[in-house]
């Protein structure tokens, strides 16, 4: 076994459960067009991150399926099929909210189709192992910013009633399987530090260079591309102090440890609280 010896395994919580849940979210023509912080920056930069949805889960499934016989016990079949469960949802409720997106005159199709290109080169040019390394890498991103959607109430306060249920729903499952894609990833023969941070550099630079140009797209789009203002207020809220993304900093460092685990980010009472605030929101709506 290729288990590198420096990371210390930490379980997942009693309290968490790896059950996925089917949503259908309906987004009509009630959703505002600015729906985040009734802004176009912070609208445009939650919907280019829910353009890479759809293609992105399935490719964490399909890496995650390929090595799933190195299960063992620090990460069971269970863990696997909760895991398979709760991104294929994801995608399809993405798919629902892209449609929405697309039906506004915004390039969410073709920004699919984009990242579609973009993973399957990955497909064909590296190993299944490596594969599994990239989902481990951007899975370590959807953890982190699900924790801040869960910890900045700020940020659930300014998304419309609409658009609110579904990035509460998607935060609290990435949380729950957090460090399903990393466990297995440590049990799979040839696996390591080394390999393991490279492709989170790799996947950091590819990730940010698709979702700024993805952001321009969807601001030209939407005829807001020379909207100074709302550059201002976007940028000031996403890497300003404490911003969205730079508040996130040492979370994301914490990756580059030899000895980190996911779950050293204890976080999982969030979720019984946010699954019964989501409850609320959707009976709400109903």
């Amino acid at each position: 076994m290729a288990r590198n010896a420096k990371t210390a395994h930490v379980p997942t919580p009693d309290v968490i459960s790896i059950k996925p849940t089917r949503m259908d979210f309906v987004f009509g023509d009630n959703v505002p067009r600015h729906w985040a912080f009734n802004d176009p920056f912070c609208t445009h930069f939650m919907g280019a991150l829910s353009t890479l949805f759809p293609v992105g889960e399935r490719f964490f499934v399909d890496s995650v399926r390929a090595l799933r016989e190195h299960v063992g016990e620090t990460v069971t079949t269970q863990d696997i099929s909760g895991f398979i469960g709760q991104e294929a949802m994801h995608s399809l409720e993405h798919v629902s909210m892209n449609n929405m997106l697309e039906a506004k005159g915004l390039p969410a199709l073709k920004g699919e189709k984009f990242t579609l290109g973009l993973l399957n080169l990955g497909r064909r040019i590296l190993t299944k192992r490596q594969q599994l390394a990239v989902t481990v890498a951007l899975e370590h991103f959807t953890a982190i910013i699900a924790n801040r959607l869960l910890t900045d109430t700020n940020i659930m306060d300014n998304l419309s009633d609409e658009m609110r249920p579904i990035w509460m729903w998607h935060a609290i499952e990435e949380t729950e399987h957090k460090a399903v894609a990393f466990d297995l990833y440590q049990n799979v023969p040839g696996s390591s530090y080394a390999e393991r941070v490279v492709f989170q550099v790799v996947a950091t630079v590819i990730l940010a260079a698709v979702v700024a140009a993805f952001q321009v797209w969807f601001m030209a789009r939407d005829k807001q591309l020379f909207n100074l203002k709302s550059w201002a207020f976007g940028l000031n809220t996403l890497l300003g102090r404490n911003g969205v993304v730079s508040g996130l900093a040492k979370e994301y460092l914490d990756f580059f440890k030899p000895g980190f685990h996911p779950w050293e980010h204890e976080n999982s009472a969030l979720v019984a609280y946010w699954r019964e605030k989501l409850n609320g929101e959707v009976a709400k709506a109903a």
